[in-house]
């Protein structure tokens, strides 16, 4: 008798934790439906929590930062013809190996000829840098030509989701020259702020640039 009194409670208890494990599921696996369901809302709103872009105003020039050939001297190139800068800056990048064996032109190089196809002056481009290799480099590197030519303000171009970074370090780093810092985030081909999950492009580009701006914040 008293081991069946046990054995029912025993079974008793058990039907409850159950009975709580289930409810913890479903209470979880509705939060999930939930979050699913709105994901595009949710991850769009990431997107738009993440990305910063100032209002453009005039100023001393346009800076092109290397690794975007293929958008960054278009966007200066339209802000150069709107009369926003009378001068584009464009990084000095360190070759690549392919570079290096004069199989293609540097990458200075076709950011030079990019512009001038597209109507910009020669005598407008200016190089920056020697042989730099990260934005912070091209940072420091600003400052030293913002120091030597006087330039007070700057235009700089980039994609949405690099765009935190890249205003973070270039006004840390010429905050102390007083010079300002303006960043016009624009959209990659491929991909925007209202789908980058759906790319590939899209999701290792914005989960590298929190990695990077981190490392940003905690190196500099």
């Amino acid at each position: 008798m008293v081991e069946s009194s046990f054995r029912r409670a025993q079974t008793s208890r058990w039907v409850r934790h159950a009975g709580q494990l289930a409810l913890i599921l479903t209470f979880f696996a509705l939060i999930f439906a939930v979050a699913w369901a709105a994901r595009a809302s949710i991850l769009r709103g990431v997107a738009d929590l993440w990305i910063v872009s100032d209002d453009t105003d005039k100023a001393d020039a346009i800076v092109v930062l290397g690794g975007g050939v293929g958008a960054r001297p278009f966007v200066a190139a339209d802000l150069y013809k709107r009369g926003l800068a009378q001068q584009i800056l464009i990084a000095n990048v360190r070759p690549d190996p392919v570079a290096e064996l004069k199989i293609v032109p540097p990458e200075t190089d076709l950011t030079r000829q990019v512009l001038i196809r597209l109507g910009v002056p020669p005598a407008a481009i200016i190089e920056f840098g020697a042989g730099v290799s990260s934005t912070y480099e091209e940072a420091r590197a600003i400052l030293d030509w913002a120091k030597n030519s006087g330039a007070k303000s700057l235009i700089i171009p980039t994609e949405i989701f690099p765009a935190r970074r890249v205003r973070w370090i270039f006004q840390h780093e010429l905050a102390a020259a007083d010079v300002r810092v303006t960043v016009q985030a624009h959209r990659p081909r491929g991909y925007g702020s209202e789908d980058w999950w759906r790319h590939e492009d899209g999701l290792i580009t914005f989960q590298n640039e929190v990695i990077k701006f981190i490392y940003y914040r905690l190196k500099y």
